[in-house]
């Protein structure tokens, strides 16, 4: 068991649900049930993914958690450039984002290859 709070992947990974809240309010009120739900779901997915698996009994569980995680990154990232396909958002605002995605895929695959090797 891990203490996930104490992850620097958990921690990105929240600073990352946090940015999203705040550019998805930006969002027109129409896409409230629509792309703002979704997109906000699938950036606290990511962290919460990450806690549920350091908080599970062996690393087999938490390397299985890492993988939903980043199945949510890849999801948060597909949503991101619909977003700017749609002109709901810059690409100045998603960019920084989605590059912190690929640091946190980064992370995850580290992750994942330490917990299979043992």
């Amino acid at each position: 068991m891990h203490n996930f709070q104490n992850l620097k992947i958990w921690q990105k990974a929240m600073r990352i649900a946090k940015k999203v809240y705040l550019i998805s309010s930006e969002f027109p009120s129409e896409e409230k049930f629509g792309l703002t739900s979704q997109i906000r779901r699938s950036a606290i997915s990511i962290a919460s993914n990450i806690a549920e698996g350091a908080g599970r009994n062996t690393n087999g569980e938490f390397r299985n958690f890492l993988g939903i995680a980043n199945g949510s990154s890849n999801e948060l990232c597909t949503q991101l450039i619909l977003a700017y396909e749609l002109d709901l958002i810059t690409e100045f605002k998603i960019q920084p984002i989605i590059d912190d995605l690929m640091e946190i895929q980064k992370m995850n695959y580290t992750l994942i290859q330490k917990f299979s090797s043992k």
